[in-house]
């Protein structure tokens, strides 16, 4: 396969690089003829490999962000760079063919095969007939879709979240440097938005590309992303941190009122469970006591001893006890107070 899990390819044929590039937005602003700005003067650094999720409120420029990076809207002024390239000044089509992109919609050509779909910017960029349809069938088993029963079907033959997971496989066809993704799983059902979530969790463990993904869904973002970027009217960049973080000590006003009053129980399922947490295994002789993996979330962990009715939960790690949690323990974490409630 072209992508290696923690690491990078070889160049693809057609002089495109194969690897995850660092993304910096150096004051981008667009503004449009009317003078309206979208996003105004935004800076924001996103390391090779990153997970980046752009959130806000509708109308805050989040989408223009994104689609300024590949240049399917002109930023008016500003620097982004890819690495050490300055794409604002790059030939656009060549750009798009280094970047995936996925979209609400999917976008799949309904006259083509699965696999054609999915081989669509090798084609573009010169690779051989074998080599395409090797790799289209690696990238559908990567995303869950076995090539041999899903590769001949046509789209209108595939549910929304198979075709959804099509559209990542073709925006990693040709192995690119970075992965855009505008609010790729909002257009499926709830228990469909939560499988593919996970599978794309999957996916990113294995490819660990540059991703920058839009979404309008808080949960999402605390789900998926290494980092958040809460964005106001104008793209202005409110915070920028670790979802914990984010949760734990809104930045102002703005953010804590978008985080809402349930950003504790948020904040739980991104904390871990950590050794300095675990009281001594024999702190406890209660009977039948439920267990939980050492790296698990304290929301996971909270859940767990509610459903057994349990005071503690044995806490494992690489099958080997290593202490107990404490419900009461856990409930009374002292996390740090939000900066408005401080001043």
């Amino acid at each position: 396969m072209d992508v290696t899990p923690g690491g990078s390819s070889p160049a693809a044929p057609g002089g495109l690089p194969a690897s995850a590039a660092a993304i910096s937005l150096q004051d981008i602003r667009k503004q449009y003829p009317d003078s309206t700005v979208a996003v105004a003067d935004l800076s924001l650094e996103v390391k090779a490999g990153e997970l980046v999720v752009l959130i806000g409120p509708s109308g805050c420029g989040k989408s223009t962000v994104l689609r300024m990076i590949n240049r399917l809207i002109e930023p008016t002024a500003g620097r982004i760079l890819l690495d050490d390239e300055d794409v604002t000044a790059a030939d656009p089509v060549r750009l798009r063919r280094r970047i995936g992109y996925v979209i609400q919609n999917v976008g799949l050509f309904p006259h083509q095969t699965i696999l054609a779909n999915v081989g669509t910017v090798p084609r573009l960029i010169g690779w051989s007939s074998a080599r395409i349809r090797t790799r289209s069938e690696e990238l559908l088993e990567l995303v869950g879709l076995d090539p041999a029963t899903f590769g001949r079907r046509y789209p209108h033959e595939l549910s929304g979240g198979q075709r959804q997971r099509v559209g990542v496989a073709r925006a990693l066809a040709a192995d690119p440097v970075v992965l855009l993704m505008d609010e790729p799983f909002s257009a499926v059902d709830p228990i469909a938005r939560a499988r593919l979530q996970e599978e794309f969790l999957r996916l990113q463990a294995e490819v660990r590309k540059t991703i920058v993904l839009v979404t309008h869904d808080l949960d999402e973002a605390v789900r998926l992303g290494d980092r958040i970027a809460i964005l106001s009217q104008g793209g202005k960049l409110e915070q920028y941190d670790t979802p914990a973080a984010l949760l734990g000590e809104p930045a102002s006003p703005f953010v804590r009122e978008f985080v809402g009053t349930d950003r504790g129980i948020r904040r739980l399922a991104v904390t871990p469970v950590t050794r300095d947490l675990l009281d001594p295994p024999d702190a406890s002789t209660e009977p039948g006591l439920p267990t939980v993996r050492l790296g698990s979330s304290l929301y996971d962990a909270l859940a767990t001893m509610l459903t057994s009715n349990a005071d503690h939960a044995r806490v494992t790690g690489d099958g080997e006890p290593l202490g107990l949690l404490s419900r009461h323990r856990l409930l009374s974490i002292d996390y740090p107070a939000d900066p408005v409630e401080r001043a």
